[in-house]
């Protein structure tokens, strides 16, 4: 009876909250291992009890990575339809999200299997936000984010198109965003800001290694401010950091390679324009012959 009573007064905020948010969801359900809590509309039962078995092997590999454990447990709302997803971000691109002061995720479970995601990247995706936050007050939305794609295998958490594309385009024009601007990310270049995210991440493993990232998020989670814990950790300032990074994206995306990889759109769109001067071209002379014509016909009244 007292397992009962602790149970429901710990849903409490987190049904309160699914009720605010999505008022027609009158059947919810509740799965509970020893580990995580999932709460799911009837017809999902298979995709609940999935999660509940996914969800210890994440917690592994997350803790693995990491270094850290995952001392909480978190609650998993099946969001079929993606409903609450779109009245919380005010889009329909993303599959998923976490809500770390609730110890909550959300996963839209039409999409959550599409390619490239699939549940367990996606729900280690959002599992890794609610253990970053667990354990860093302030932390920089590209660091979150870039730390984020990294320990899921690259994996975002909204439906896009190939980002590499965005991340070569910016390079090779000089519109990549800074890191500064990046503790917010633009809504008009969310793409570009997660690919940013991700590729800074992702540059620091190359350079420092692993134990880079670790060290960063280590002194963080002590208190120290960004700055001083990338000049503790990697023995450099961000600025430092992000011209080095900018160098390495220059000399890995050229306009060379930019226009190689967009060949086939390129050679589209020749052959368009080519199709439409014919075209043009044509009329032209159409046109040139009915006028020479109506002039013959004038002279031979």
């Amino acid at each position: 009876m007292v397992t009962m009573i602790l149970r429901v007064f710990f849903l409490l905020p987190t049904l309160s909250l699914l009720i605010l948010l999505n008022p027609l969801h009158a059947e919810t359900k509740s799965l509970q291992s020893k580990e995580v809590i999932v709460i799911f509309e009837a017809p999902q039962v298979g995709v609940a009890e999935e999660v509940a078995k996914v969800y210890p092997s994440i917690k592994r590999e997350l803790t693995k990575t990491l270094e850290w454990e995952v001392d909480f447990m978190p609650v998993v709302f099946l969001d079929k339809g993606g409903d609450t997803l779109k009245k919380t971000t005010k889009s329909d691109m993303f599959v998923a999200y976490a809500v770390p002061e609730k110890n909550f995720i959300v996963l839209d479970t039409l999409r959550v299997y599409a390619k490239p995601f699939s549940l367990e990247s996606t729900l280690k995706h959002e599992l890794c936000h609610l253990l970053l936050h667990r354990n860093i007050e302030r932390l920089p939305r590209w660091l979150d984010e870039g730390v984020c794609q990294w320990a899921s295998g690259g994996i975002a958490e909204f439906l896009t198109e190939d980002g590499r594309q965005t991340l070569h385009k910016a390079t090779v024009t000089g519109k990549l965003i800074g890191i500064r601007e990046l503790d917010r990310f633009p809504p008009d270049a969310l793409i570009l800001a997660y690919e940013e995210s991700k590729s800074i991440v992702e540059y620091i493993e190359s350079k420092y290694g692993k134990q880079g990232i670790l060290h960063v998020l280590k002194y963080l989670k002590e208190g120290y401010s960004l700055e001083d814990s990338f000049l503790r950790g990697l023995s450099v300032t961000t600025s430092e950091l992000e011209v080095k990074w900018h160098t390495y994206l220059k000399r890995k995306h050229t306009w060379f390679s930019y226009l190689s990889s967009n060949l086939y759109g390129i050679l589209f769109l020749v052959a368009a324009l080519a199709t439409m001067l014919g075209f043009m071209r044509m009329i032209k002379r159409k046109r040139e012959y009915l006028d020479e014509t109506e002039d013959d016909d004038i002279k031979h009244q």
